[in-house]
């Protein structure tokens, strides 16, 4: 079995640079068509079930805006921040 992740992005912090989507392995990030409040077109979860919180993502992002959750073994809501 898999493990199962969880991330979050903070919309506000997000620069839409793009690194994110390019590093995820599993195409789990996809960038929006809405600006934020900064006016960027920030990333977003697009395909929450293929996460396995490797942190790839959260590693890349330059502005932190990415954190990252994972499974750990206690049942499926038992998620731990990772990252």
């Amino acid at each position: 079995m898999s493990p199962k992740g969880k991330i979050r992005i903070d919309k506000a912090l997000c620069k839409g640079c793009g690194y994110c989507v390019d590093t995820c392995p599993l195409g789990v990030i996809v960038m929006r068509r809405h600006f934020n409040s900064q006016g960027y077109f920030p990333a977003g979860v697009g395909h929450p079930e293929k996460c396995t919180g490797c942190t790839m993502c959260a590693r890349v992002c330059p502005e932190i805006a990415i954190t990252v959750y994972r499974e750990n073994g206690t049942g499926p809501c038992a998620l731990r921040k990772r990252g």
